[in-house]
């Protein structure tokens, strides 16, 4: 496998295009297009909060029940939730509009939307910006870093990640892009998210992956314990690449999951490292769980812990935090048999074990605690399960940035 410099537009057939229709935003791109030159089989995953944004609907549908996908549009300032029928017509008007300026069924396009909850998108303007999306489409990473700009909110950075690899003898590449910083806590993926491949695969075998994947990545991140009415991840795939087709699991499925894969935890991480107001990444493993998901349970609940991730920000060893963070997540452990470490590329140190506090120094541990990507180490000593969560540290600015968000 190897890593390139790429995101959506970086496998064979796709083209991306960023546009300034002033949505919310002024001097800057707020809408974003992915094109595929040919159809493609498409897979997602959805926000399971009761409180669905008007694209999550749409799009729900769309993968669903239409035959093929072409096209996605997506724009950021106005999220297009709680905004009743007037929401869902408008995606409609999208959907309409890219059909017409790119020659293909409306059934075809995809849309989604990011930004203040309760607010209508002016249709004119979202309409006039596809057909600047339509004009502007190209191929190539120029492209795809433009779109991947226009999708930020709070977000202080792109987010892309792309990967080549082999299967059936052909060469394989999958790329994507998100966007999120603030209200992430996802519940199945991220705030949004596309990924992009060239990979010949069925639907059903394509949807199998992406629902896996997303378990172990974007299902493993949080920022702040929100989970967002909008949460969307969408993978195209178009088939260019020429493979034959997977339709069964087997040696070719596998190493496409584990593209995918890598493309999902990459995106993931950046997300979770560019929470709003973050400092650092904070990464919890866990290790020796009795089984997967009290592995998943107890990484997560520390990574979501206000008190450990605050903890970290002050770059304060309280290691006390994470273990109340262990013992309130509901799995079963003994406390006695618990092993915590603290490792960053400063080094890595045991600061408690066998129920007590290990002799450690806290000028060493602050200076772990001090760089930009923190992980803690938690071993179980109960069977051979792991996982792994990402979080960010909390900060002053957190408050800062959510007080006065809407204005």
């Amino acid at each position: 496998m190897k890593i390139i410099d790429v995101g959506v537009t970086a496998a064979k057939g796709f083209e991306a295009a960023a546009a300034a229709a002033g949505i919310k935003y002024q001097n800057r791109t707020d809408m974003a297009l992915v094109y595929s030159t040919v159809p493609c089989k498409a897979a997602g995953t959805f926000t399971s909060n009761i409180v669905k944004a008007a694209p999550v609907v749409w799009d729900s549908n769309v993968v669903e029940n239409s035959p093929y996908v072409q096209a996605v549009v997506v724009n950021s300032g106005i999220a297009n939730a709680c905004t009743g029928q007037q929401g869902m017509d408008c995606c409609k008007a999208e959907a309409v509009k890219a059909g017409e300026v790119l020659n293909i069924p409306e059934s075809a396009v995809l849309v989604a939307s990011t930004g203040v909850i309760g607010k209508q998108i002016d249709v004119e303007k979202i309409t006039a910006g596809i057909e600047l999306l339509a004009a502007a489409k190209a191929p190539g990473a120029e492209a795809g870093l433009a779109a991947a700009k226009a999708i930020m909110t709070t977000d202080t950075v792109h987010k892309q990640a792309a990967v080549t690899v082999e299967i059936g003898g052909k060469t394989v590449t999958v790329g994507g892009m998100c966007k999120g910083s603030g209200m992430i806590h996802p519940n199945m993926c991220t705030m949004l998210g596309f990924v992009t491949t060239d990979v010949n695969i069925s639907k059903e075998m394509l949807t199998k992956a992406v629902k896996a994947s997303v378990a172990d990545t974007f299902n493993m991140i949080s920022v702040d314990g929100d989970t967002s009415t909008n949460d969307t991840l969408l993978v195209l795939a178009n088939g260019l690449a020429g493979n034959e087709e997977i339709t069964e699991e087997g040696a070719d499925f596998d190493a496409f999951c584990e593209a995918l894969n890598t493309i999902n935890t990459a995106l993931a991480k950046k997300m979770a490292g560019d929470g709003e107001g973050a400092t650092a990444l904070f990464e919890t493993i866990v290790t020796n769980a009795a089984t997967k998901e009290d592995a998943k349970i107890l990484a997560k609940s520390v990574i979501c812990s206000s008190l450990t991730k605050a903890a970290i920000f002050g770059h304060d060893a309280n290691w006390g935090r994470i273990l109340c963070a262990l013992g309130y997540s509901g799995a079963k452990f003994d406390p006695e048999n618990v092993d915590l470490y603290f490792q960053s590329k400063s080094g890595k140190m045991q600061i408690f074990g066998n129920g007590v506090a290990c002799d450690y120094s806290e000028e060493e541990a602050t200076k772990i605690l001090s760089d930009p990507e923190v992980t803690v180490l938690v071993d179980m000593h109960m069977g051979d399960a792991q996982a792994t969560a990402w979080g960010c540290d909390l900060s002053y600015d957190y408050v800062k940035i959510n007080a006065d968000y809407r204005s």
